[in-house]
C-alpha cells in the first residue's frame, strides 16, 4: 500500500451545505485517522489536484481518553485516535456526528451533553477547600463498578447510537444516566442523591429513554449503561413512592 484514500464530508459553517472531498495521504505503518488528517492539513489537496482549505477536527489526548475526536469513521461512531489505518476499509469515509450541530467539518458542538450533567447534577458539590481529612471507606467491589462509569469521556457515541437521542426529544443520553448512577451509590455522591433522581424523573430523563440499548454497544469503554439505566428506574420508583407517602 503507497497511500491511502479517504473521502470527507464537510462544511464551511454551521449554516451552510455540506459537501463531500477526496484525498490521499502517503501510508505509513501503524497509521490512525488522526495522522491522516494531519497529512492533509500539513498538505491540503484533493486527488484532483485542486487545493483546498484545510479539514477541521478536534483531537488532544490521541490515547482515547478525551472523547473529542469522535467522528463517524466508515459508517460507525468511534475514536478517530483508535482507529488504524490497517483495520479500515478504503476509502475512510470520515463524517461528523449526526445528533450535534456541526461547527465546521468533522469539528461538532457537543455542549448540550455537558449542560445535561449539569441538569442532572452529575457531580459532588464542594463545601470548600480545607483539608477534611480521608473520605469514606469504600469496598473494594463497590470501587471496581464506580470505575467503570468513571471511564466516560462524554465522547458522544452513546449519543449517536441513540434512535431516542435528538433534536425533537429533550431526552438527556445515556451517558448521564451512568453519571448519575455513579455519584448516587459514591458515599458522598449519595448525599445529593434525591435531588439527581427528581431530575431524572423529569423532562429528558428516564420516561425518555426507548430501551434501545445500543448506547452500551457503542461506548468505548464498555460502560455497562443499561445497568445503570435499570438500576435508576428502580431507585426512582421507590423516591416516587416515599415522595407521595410523605
Amino acid at each position: 500500500m503507497d497511500e491511502i484514500r479517504l473521502k470527507i464530508k464537510r462544511q464551511d459553517g454551521p449554516d451552510e451545505l455540506p459537501y463531500w472531498e477526496e484525498f490521499a495521504v502517503p501510508y505509513g505503518p501503524k497509521m490512525n485517522v488522526v495522522m491522516c488528517l494531519q497529512a492533509i492539513q500539513n498538505d491540503p489537496v484533493t486527488v484532483e489536484g485542486l487545493p483546498t482549505t484545510p479539514v477541521v477536527w478536534e483531537c488532544s489526548c490521541l490515547e482515547e481518553v478525551c472523547g473529542s475526536c469522535t467522528m463517524i469513521v466508515n459508517g460507525k461512531v468511534r475514536q478517530s485516535c483508535s482507529a488504524l489505518v490497517d483495520q479500515l476499509e478504503q476509502p475512510i469515509t470520515l463524517e461528523p456526528m449526526t445528533k450535534f450541530p456541526v461547527v465546521r467539518d468533522l469539528r461538532v458542538d457537543r455542549s448540550k451533553m455537558f449542560e445535561a450533567l449539569k441538569e442532572a447534577g452529575a457531580w459532588v458539590t464542594v463545601d470548600g477547600y480545607f483539608d477534611l481529612g480521608p473520605g469514606p471507606r469504600m469496598a473494594p467491589a463497590d470501587q471496581q463498578k464506580a470505575y467503570h462509569f468513571s471511564r466516560c469521556m462524554v465522547c458522544g457515541c452513546c449519543c449517536e447510537a441513540c434512535p431516542q437521542y435528538n433534536s425533537r426529544s429533550p431526552f438527556m443520553g445515556a451517558f448521564v444516566m451512568g453519571q448519575a448512577f455513579m455519584f448516587n451509590t459514591h458515599p458522598i455522591g449519595a448525599l445529593e442523591k434525591e435531588k439527581r433522581l427528581d431530575a431524572l424523573m423529569g423532562v429528558g430523563g428516564l420516561g425518555d429513554c426507548s430501551n434501545a440499548q445500543n448506547c452500551e454497544k457503542a461506548c468505548p469503554k464498555n460502560i455497562p449503561l443499561t445497568e445503570a439505566i435499570a438500576r435508576l428506574g428502580w431507585d426512582t420508583t421507590i423516591h416516587m413512592i416515599r415522595k407521595f407517602l410523605r
